[in-house]
């Protein structure tokens, strides 16, 4: 794919986002949201590899049906209502219907089947864009919409994303599903407090992002997609590979890594708004993901290669690192310091 055309997609993307988040009426944010849907596509088929033409198909019919629920929850609202208005959503099967389109759109459980299969065949770069940049826009929709919609759904919802996103994670050998099953996870921890605290939400949504950006970038500079290659990177790059494990680590959430912050910030609040079982439930279920996060971490740094691997040895490269990853890798693993400053904002 020429420049040009990168650049185009990369504005329709930009313009799409901005839509939507600056937009007050449902029409004008469904055709933001349709204009980001068709600036990615043409990124994730661009390998002309089956399975990301799968992939593009997939993602497209998903994303198509959020957007129509989406719609079709606009127009309940306006038929009994008459406001088009993205604030006076009151009607209560336009909010379900809603509920379940901008869930359909994050990829969060149980609407979460599309997410991994997408991932997994479009490229570390657009998987990176599908995880974060992708998701910002129904996010906002979200943090926007939820004092309409029903706190007992989107807790179960959310306790249902981090049991899928940790379970379903433990058998791969894949890196970006592994990574995607990671973000379902991560969706239910934003989800469980959206009601209660939004900024919450969007903090956790801010630190994922920053973590889950360091670790594809990463993993886009020492060329690895798979377990059996990560073994192979320590002899490549040792600093690299070791940034990666503390990365991976944080997105774990243990402490004294960024990461561990939201979810300090979540059980603290759910503590607080007497929510202490599902608080249990939902960090009892991140053990989960911690077992795979130690997988990758462990296959990245403590791992040599056997003598009877399949896979080329890797040379070692003296090439610098960026100094984009080294900054997100810096703030990926230290934040935690700093959070009596962030909690004053909060």
């Amino acid at each position: 794919m020429n420049s040009p055309a990168k650049l185009i997609f990369a504005i329709s993307l930009l313009l799409g986002t901005t839509i939507v988040i600056s937009s007050n009426h449902w029409v004008t944010i469904w055709a933001g949201l349709e204009i980001n849907t068709l600036a990615i596509l043409p990124l994730i088929a661009k390998s002309h590899h089956p399975r990301a033409i799968e992939a593009a198909t997939k993602y497209f019919l998903t994303q198509a049906t959020a957007s129509a629920l989406l719609l079709f929850s606009a127009t309940t609202n306006a038929w009994y209502t008459g406001q088009w208005d993205i604030t006076q959503l009151t009607h209560p099967a336009a909010c379900l219907i809603l509920t379940s389109a901008l869930a359909m759109k994050l990829g969060l459980a149980p609407f979460h089947f599309w997410f991994p299969e997408v991932l997994q065949g479009s490229s570390l770069t657009t998987a990176l864009i599908l995880s974060t940049a992708m998701k910002f826009p129904p996010m906002t929709l979200l943090l926007i919409t939820s004092p309409s919609l029903n706190p007992t759904l989107l807790t179960s919802m959310a306790i249902l994303s981090a049991a899928l996103g940790g379970w379903m994670g433990l058998n791969q050998t894949q890196i970006r599903k592994i990574l995607a099953f990671s973000s379902i996870s991560h969706l239910g921890w934003m989800v469980i407090i959206v009601s209660y605290n939004p900024k919450l939400t969007l903090l956790n949504f801010y630190l994922y992002a920053l973590m889950t950006t360091t670790v594809f970038l990463t993993l886009n500079v020492i060329k690895t997609s798979k377990l059996s290659t990560l073994m192979t990177t320590w002899t490549k790059t040792p600093a690299l590979s070791a940034m990666l494990m503390l990365t991976l680590l944080s997105l774990a959430g243990l402490p004294p890594f960024t990461g561990f912050l939201p979810k300090w910030f979540i059980i603290q609040e759910l503590t607080n708004q007497n929510m202490a079982p599902a608080a249990t439930a939902i960090a009892l279920l991140s053990l989960l993901g911690l077992f795979f996060y130690l997988r990758l971490a462990y296959c990245a740094t403590i791992t040599l290669p056997p003598h009877t691997t399949n896979h080329m040895k890797q040379w070692h490269t003296n090439s610098p690192t960026s100094i984009t990853i080294a900054i997100l890798t810096t703030t990926s693993i230290m934040l935690l310091p700093i959070s009596p400053m962030i909690l004053t904002t909060i």
